[in-house]
């Protein structure tokens, strides 16, 4: 009759002693928190402060506010290097993601011989680096020697003298980084195709729907959040551009500045010319752009959730 009062009493005591909240869980996730803070909350702090200087090397800086920004509304150069990297954006989302999906689409039939060779093969170019890609494609895009030149010469009776890397610097770029993402984004794609209710498309065969109608109405709203995140990740990709055109280009824009990319002009601003304050403020204007298409990619997926 005794033990229960004496339980409820070692008990009370063991509450009475209890913590307000667990200490466990935070010394655990304590390196998380102190990693984002030295690796992240820290060097954006130290942008954004850098941003609003004008230094002149390592050892003289100015305060001038937003002077960088107001500069950059007026700098032809950050203009075009703009203007070259949303040309880029578009190529790569509307030409690279469709040619990805039609490749899925097609390794993704169960009676193909030779599935797994396709999908290694396909996939491989994006396992070399993009320093090396440029390397195979500056050989390739060659104005006399270049193997494109040659086939299109011998092939269509085309100059071999065809200035791809001169005057067709864009649509150079868009091909190389093409052959080497096109089966990186197929592979997303192919993963989409895998989670399509197969009795959704035997119910649409069986009701008389073409193939165009089955991939409008059953696959695609199945695979579009898999696309959506497969955009946002090919515009974010393509707003770092750098290692390529640099390799591509000798470490210039190119003539007259045509494959000058953003990361580009900002490597010349801060590390050639030395001003890392103005670098800094590309840096953000880049930032707030990416982080403008991450809101709309969530804006969308929540559209297409509700649907």
């Amino acid at each position: 009759m005794s033990a229960q009062p004496v339980a409820s009493l070692s008990h009370s005591r063991v509450q009475s002693r209890a913590l307000p909240f667990p200490i466990a869980p935070w010394l655990l996730m304590a390196p998380f928190f102190f990693g984002v803070i030295l690796f992240t909350l820290v060097p954006l702090v130290s942008s954004f402060q850098l941003s609003t200087r004008q230094t002149f090397g390592p050892e003289f800086s100015t305060n001038v506010g937003a002077g960088n920004f107001k500069f950059l509304a007026s700098d032809p150069l950050f203009w075009t290097a703009l203007r070259n990297t949303v040309v880029f954006t578009l190529g790569s989302v509307l030409i690279q993601l469709p040619l990805s999906l039609l490749l899925a689409l097609a390794l993704n039939r169960p009676n193909l011989r030779g599935r797994t060779f396709f999908r290694v093969s396909l996939f491989s170019p994006v396992l070399v680096g993009a320093v090396f890609v440029g390397m195979i494609f500056a050989v390739i895009f060659d104005k006399r020697t270049g193997l494109i030149n040659r086939a299109l010469h011998a092939a269509f009776g085309w100059d071999i003298d065809f200035p791809w890397l001169e005057d067709y610097v864009m649509p150079s770029l868009i091909i190389a980084t093409t052959w080497q993402y096109v089966g990186f984004n197929m592979v997303y794609f192919l993963a989409a195709l895998q989670n399509v209710s197969a009795e959704l498309g035997e119910a649409a065969m069986l009701d008389g729907a073409n193939a165009w109608n089955r991939f409008r109405h059953v696959i695609l709203p199945a695979i579009m959040p898999v696309g959506t995140f497969v955009v946002l990740l090919s515009i974010i990709g393509s707003f770092q551009l750098f290692e390529l055109p640099y390799i591509l280009l000798n470490g210039t824009g190119g003539p007259q500045n045509r494959g000058l990319t953003l990361v580009m002009y900002l490597y010349q601003t801060g590390f050639q010319t030395g001003d890392l304050g103005y670098a800094s403020a590309i840096g953000w204007v880049m930032a707030l752009i990416l982080g403008a298409c991450a809101i709309g990619h969530r804006v969308v997926s929540k559209r297409g959730e509700r649907a």
